[in-house]
């Protein structure tokens, strides 16, 4: 599998687990569902990483796990905070915007990363992209503030996970993925006590299935770091991060086909401006 079809695999779990977390946040603490999806999400990577050639164990590329695994944490917290708030149209593309900006100025100024041309118009059409295609109808103002304060400081923890899991390589194969879940998992413990007056009230000990619900959308995020770590050994930093970061294409069309939702003329414009990113990005040059 190439680099580029890595990375969208990778967008497509991402997707598939915030529609699935942020729903469960609903029903359920936002600091539980994190956890519990991270526990799942370590059973998974280890798994996965049994059976991932590993070409060189390097402690140094396996510690570039650890601050992934921040960054994950601080990220599905506040993501899944926003998301079950109702605020997904707010949080989504703050979140998947500034988390695909950080690394994509890091990658450039200091990883050395130089895209082609064409790659450059591919990363310049998906910021706006992302952003129309995750718009909603709503005009709830109320919401707007904090849902802008939640999506900010997942971008950050998107951005930090996308840097650090770079950084690793794929010579030590999927390990530093199971190293980020352990930190991910210490990341947010301590964010495991009571909700102060006006927080939610949501219980923090969910029920059995909204538990197993919780652990497998864990797995499904995992995956889709493995899908990322492999398609950095195989793409630009810079071009794998931008196809991973596709992942609010998935809430919108989870909508249409389930939920019965209409598209605004704007999501219809996103999705195909998302379309020809892609297409920009995985061409080869000319």
């Amino acid at each position: 599998m190439t680099g580029a079809l890595l990375a969208l695999a990778a967008a497509l779990c991402y997707g598939v687990a915030d529609v699935a977390g942020g729903l469960l946040s609903r029903r359920a603490d936002f600091r539980t569902v994190a956890f519990l999806g991270q526990a799942g999400g370590l059973a998974c990577a280890v798994a996965f990483s049994l059976f991932v050639p590993v070409r060189e164990f390097a402690w140094p590329a396996v510690a570039w796990g650890a601050p992934s695994g921040i960054g994950t944490g601080i990220a599905m917290v506040f993501l899944y905070r926003g998301i079950g708030s109702g605020t997904m149209s707010v949080v989504v593309p703050v979140s998947a915007v500034g988390g695909v900006a950080l690394p994509i100025l890091v990658g450039v100024a200091f990883l050395g990363d130089r895209p082609s041309a064409m790659a450059w118009a591919g990363i310049a059409v998906v910021l706006p992209a992302l952003w129309l295609v995750s718009r909603s109808r709503t005009d709830e103002r109320d919401r707007v503030r904090s849902a802008v304060v939640n999506g900010l400081v997942a971008s950050v923890g998107i951005g930090v996970q996308y840097l650090a899991l770079a950084q690793a390589g794929g010579d030590a194969g999927l390990w530093p993925v199971a190293v980020g879940r352990v930190t991910a998992l210490l990341t947010i413990a301590p964010m495991l006590v009571r909700p102060r007056a006006g927080e939610s009230r949501a219980p923090l000990l969910p029920g059995a299935r909204a538990t197993a619900w919780a652990v497998a959308t864990g797995t499904v995020a995992a995956a889709a770091l493995a899908f990322y770590l492999l398609a950095t050994g195989r793409q630009l930093v810079v071009i794998a991060v931008v196809l991973s970061s596709l992942y609010p294409v998935v809430p919108v069309l989870w909508g249409v086909t389930a939920l019965r939702e209409r598209l605004s003329g704007g999501q219809v414009a996103g999705l195909a401006a998302a379309g020809a990113a892609v297409l920009l990005l995985t061409l080869p040059p000319l």
